[in-house]
């Protein structure tokens, strides 16, 4: 069993950032990861997937990504940065490694895949959430004949030429998925929970991160951050998206009640036949390998910052606000991974 002072499970966007900012320590830090290759959860993206902000607004700590000759960088272009950048700096990273649980041990913690080990005085997970889809419970749904997939399985619109076509959620994917397969397929229709909210069309990700950081400082100051205009939740206006407005395609309607063999049908009656229904609901954290020490609940872990409240030595970096304002995104997870960086080389400078 090997032995290291930092294991960083997942070296997606999160984990490099984390281990980027260990490289000024002198603690030893190893990162297993999931993929084959590098490149995160960017490698699962679908086929036409682009970022919302310019390539000097999308990189991650130390390295600016290159440009990409298009105003938005492509999945395929994020990829190759985010291996270019773990050869850059000569991080130990090995793969494909499944951890399937985290142990607390008196000197750290034991990391387990199926068939290895290795022991750490301290852990960071930064697994994401794209192992974990949510696609909510409806009544009726396991007697729908057509074809159901969750957006992490979505990879292009070609295969819904021709179809009827269900799109649920109101996030930039759903609006991302229903611009591309509105163009191909026989009819669609959003489903959304509420009516979907659209930013300006000069509005892209940089001002996003902008509003992020004035909400990380007003949490910082003690105020209610909830009074600041917008967030990542809003629809940016992406080109595709733009382009589905001029066609009249970016009309909701509310959630349905049921489903039926042939479709969906709402609480007035309202029935509509479908071929095929996209789920762009979301993600949990993909967290059940800390199932072992007894702190998740409903998929999250108490934490104060990103350090688990009732854990010492355990950190979570990349999931979303509660693990840092704007930590799922590539430039947003900049002020976390530097903080927790921190964190961990005092915690363990103390226990030496």
């Amino acid at each position: 069993m090997s032995f290291h002072d930092v294991i960083i499970i997942g070296a997606g966007q999160a984990g490099l950032s984390v281990a980027y900012f260990l490289r000024r320590t002198n603690l030893s830090v190893l990162l297993l990861d999931a993929e084959e290759a590098g490149g995160g959860a960017w490698q699962h993206g679908w086929d036409s997937l682009k970022l919302f902000s310019p390539a000097n607004w999308s990189s991650i700590a130390g390295w600016p990504m290159p440009a990409s000759g298009d105003q938005y960088p492509t999945r395929d272009h994020v990829i190759d940065y985010l291996r270019k950048y773990e050869a850059r700096y000569e991080l130990q990273i090995e793969r494909p490694v499944l951890v399937t649980g985290v142990e607390a041990k008196e000197q750290g913690f034991k990391v387990n895949s199926e068939s290895r080990s290795w022991h750490s005085r301290a852990v960071v997970c930064a697994t994401g959430t794209w192992r974990n889809p949510f696609v909510p419970e409806v009544e009726g749904m396991a007697s729908f004949k057509g074809e159901q997939l969750h957006s992490a399985q979505y990879m292009s619109p070609h295969s819904f030429k021709e179809k009827r076509v269900m799109v649920v959620g109101g996030g930039n994917s759903g609006a991302q998925i229903l611009a591309e397969i509105s163009l191909f397929a026989d009819s669609t229709i959003w489903v959304t929970l509420r009516p979907p909210s659209f930013l300006p069309d000069e509005v892209d990700g940089r001002v996003l991160f902008e509003r992020a950081t004035a909400r990380w400082q007003a949490q910082q100051e003690g105020r209610d951050p909830d009074e600041l205009p917008g967030g990542f939740g809003d629809i940016v206006m992406v080109p595709s998206v733009v382009d589905a407005r001029r066609r009249g395609v970016l009309h909701s309607v509310g959630p349905f009640k049921r489903f039926t063999a042939e479709g969906v049908q709402w609480a007035d009656g309202y029935a509509q036949e479908l071929d095929a229904v996209i789920w762009c609901t979301g993600f949990n954290p993909s967290l059940q390998l800390l199932d072992p020490l007894g702190i998740l609940s409903d998929s999250r872990v108490k934490v104060l910052g990103t350090q688990a409240s009732d854990r010492p030595g355990l950190w979570l970096v990349g999931y979303g606000d509660w693990t840092g304002a704007a930590s799922a995104t590539l430039i947003g997870v900049m002020r976390t991974a530097r903080s927790t960086a921190s964190e961990i080389d005092h915690f363990l400078s103390q226990s030496d």
